[in-house]
């Protein structure tokens, strides 16, 4: 009779136990799901309530991603802080190789990036290309976001999954304005290598060329360009 007792009340004990794990762990997906909504709105008060309700600064969603991401995404600088202060990961990726670093180099986000910079950013971390936060950033013409990787020390000369550097990509994708000269004229100040080609042996001085980038044509030569 009395190791029946004890089954019944160890059986009644597991049941209380995984009913409350569960009303726990909903409580924290809707916490969660709550903190990736006001990290994309950026609502920098509702970030800081929902952390100190038990969110969890680091949770992903369906897609991967984290709160400091989603607030990435939409450049909510203030949501960024406050979860970057709270301890998010800067490197967090998501399904498609993005961390919040890598994408505010990429979109030019320049005051999240230097938050990321200052709390850990993985400088030799790559995208889904196999690229440096620094080469979408020369496409895109993000002068002052190139500026601040090169300072942060992202390698110049890395070659990405297309065969491309920083500088070939800034020629090839870029426009040949304004923008992109100050950029290749920072990746030559920087030391990017002037004469690596792509993949195919095209070098960067015959890429502006076919181009008729003229501006950037002049800083090849003047850096000492072939080809």
């Amino acid at each position: 009779m009395s190791s029946m007792v004890y089954r019944v009340g160890a059986g009644c004990l597991l049941a209380v136990s995984l009913l409350l794990a569960a009303c726990v762990g909903a409580k924290g997906g809707e916490l969660d799901n709550r903190l990736w909504k006001a990290a994309a709105a950026g609502d920098a008060r509702a970030i800081d309530v929902l952390l100190g309700q038990g969110a969890s600064v680091d949770a992903r969603d369906g897609e991967g991603r984290t709160a400091l991401l989603l607030a990435t995404h939409a450049n909510q600088v203030e949501a960024a802080r406050v979860l970057i202060r709270a301890g998010a990961d800067v490197n967090a990726k998501d399904a498609i190789q993005d961390s919040p670093y890598l994408y505010a180099g990429a979109r030019g986000h320049l005051d999240i990036l230097r938050m990321t910079l200052a709390h850990g950013a993985d400088l030799r971390s790559t995208n889904r290309y196999g690229g440096t936060a620094l080469i979408p950033a020369a496409e895109r013409g993000h002068v002052e976001t190139v500026r601040a990787l090169i300072e942060a020390g992202v390698d110049v000369d890395h070659v990405n999954r297309l065969g491309w550097t920083a500088l070939l990509e800034a020629i090839i994708l870029g426009q040949g304005g304004p923008s992109h000269v100050r950029i290749v004229e920072a990746l030559i100040g920087a030391g990017a290598d002037v004469n690596l080609a792509d993949g195919e042996g095209v070098t960067p001085l015959q890429h502006a060329r076919r181009r008729h980038y003229h501006g950037i044509v002049n800083l090849l030569v003047r850096a000492g360009a072939r080809g």
